[in-house]
């Protein structure tokens, strides 16, 4: 079985004695960045409906499933096929309607609830159910789901101009955070900047995350056209050439589409 291979190959690379040196130093925290790098790239697969980059990216998440669950059993804490009994319990008891059809008609939410009873969790108000929701999620994901509830439990401004008004007083308390020289403060500060500003992506109806992917794209392809006319040679050239290459890619771009 293929899945039986891959375990052996990733036990290769994990023994002591044989082992790949990079493979034997990682641990769960060293290969949490990777996770999320290869969830990235996963998703960047799917959003350009590359087959091929699709089943190599699915290849590299699985990859990291079986490198932790090599460690952990390892560690003495679990094993693979714990994992996947665990996940195939969780999906039964989630949807009873599919596998107890015959059995007590309950909600979803109910279902997490008993979830989290029997790991001892209670609860609690809006604040914590949100710690919970909010755990692992990108930050940007997390602050858009923390606004749309604080705002349907009332937390919120009576109009877009409250929020055009804490955007303009965060991006000057950053101003004063920067000047102040205070890294710490300023980080702060940045964070309330972008949490701002994904409200008034909310009220707006727009999505952060899209729009800064796209202008991710963007930017490098405006960039990649810079280079091209400077033969891959920026360094020594001004910031007005610069930017006179840079206005020239965008309107190459603009005639273009």
């Amino acid at each position: 079985m293929a899945l039986d291979e891959l375990i052996a190959v990733v036990a290769k690379l994990r023994d002591p004695e044989s082992g790949c040196p990079w493979d034997l130093k990682q641990t769960h925290a060293s290969l949490a960045p990777y996770a999320l790098e290869e969830a990235h790239e996963l998703a960047d697969a799917i959003e350009h409906g590359d087959n091929n980059a699709l089943m190599d990216e699915l290849g590299d998440l699985l990859l990291q499933v079986v490198l932790h669950a090599q460690i952990a059993k390892e560690r003495g804490a679990f094993d693979l096929g714990q994992v996947i009994e665990t996940i195939s319990a969780k999906m039964q008891r989630r949807h009873p309607h599919v596998f107890n059809p015959e059995g007590p008609t309950r909600s979803w939410e109910e279902i997490k609830a008993e979830e989290r009873a029997a790991r001892g969790e209670t609860n609690g108000g809006l604040s914590a159910q949100l710690q919970r929701k909010v755990r692992g999620q990108p930050a940007m994901a997390a602050a858009m789901l923390i606004s749309k509830k604080a705002a349907a439990a009332g937390f919120e401004w009576p109009d877009l101009d409250g929020v055009w008004a804490k955007v303009e007083e965060e991006l000057d308390e950053l101003k004063e955070a920067v000047a102040s020289g205070n890294r710490a403060h300023a980080q702060e500060e940045l964070g309330d900047v972008f949490f701002t500003l994904i409200n008034l992506a909310r009220w707006c109806e727009l999505d952060p995350t899209a729009g800064l992917s796209g202008t991710n794209h963007r930017f490098l392809d405006r960039f990649s056209r810079v280079e091209a006319a400077l033969a891959g040679e920026l360094e020594g050239c001004s910031i007005t050439e610069l930017e006179k290459l840079w206005q020239q890619a965008k309107a190459q771009i603009k005639a273009e589409r």
